[in-house]
């Protein structure tokens, strides 16, 4: 088996959840930065701070074939769990069922509300009084596993999704990082 500690971070763009992950980390070590834009920005920045990085383009390639080869990155790198952190693509059953019970996603919406995108804008159109982020165990159903831990902070007079979009974010970093040294731990 795996060492969990070994921790793989998969990103789609800037990184900064990947960076909260980095820089907060105790009880793993961040081993591998993927992504599927090879010039996503957190990877610059992950290779920056000597973190071994891998970068695919997936956009016209089979869910399945793509996800293979994040798969062999990652036993490359002998990664025990998986963080998804703004990993902006939908997983192959394949890829789930690889890492059952071993993938976290942060999302940041108080699941089981507003699962997929758009999250801030339905709530503030549902006329919530509170939002958040919520860290879950990825399942094949979209942001559906498990809740490991939520941060719920409340909905502003003129928030827009934006507004609220910034303070979740600002969440997400202290939460995701905690969630993810107890989770190794288990």
């Amino acid at each position: 088996m795996r060492d969990p500690r070994r921790v793989a971070v998969l990103i789609s763009g800037r990184g900064s959840n990947m960076r909260a992950l980095v820089e907060q980390a105790r009880d793993y070590e961040v081993v591998l930065v993927a992504s599927n834009k090879p010039s996503a920005e957190g990877l610059a920045w992950a290779r920056a701070r000597g973190i071994p990085t891998w970068g695919g383009e997936s956009k016209g390639q089979p869910r399945e074939a793509f996800d293979r080869q994040v798969n062999a990155a990652c036993d490359d790198h002998r990664v025990g769990t998986i963080a998804l952190a703004g990993f902006m693509r939908i997983l192959s059953p394949w890829f789930v069922e690889q890492w059952r019970g071993r993938m976290l996603n942060i999302h940041p919406s108080l699941l089981p509300k507003y699962p997929g995108l758009d999250t801030h804008a339905r709530a503030l159109s549902a006329g919530d009084s509170s939002g958040g982020c919520s860290v879950h165990i990825v399942t094949e159903e979209l942001d559906a596993g498990e809740v490991l831990g939520r941060s719920e902070m409340p909905i502003l007079t003129g928030d827009t999704p934006q507004s609220l979009e910034e303070r979740v974010l600002a969440a997400e970093h202290a939460l995701y990082p905690r969630i993810l040294n107890e989770f190794v731990n288990r």
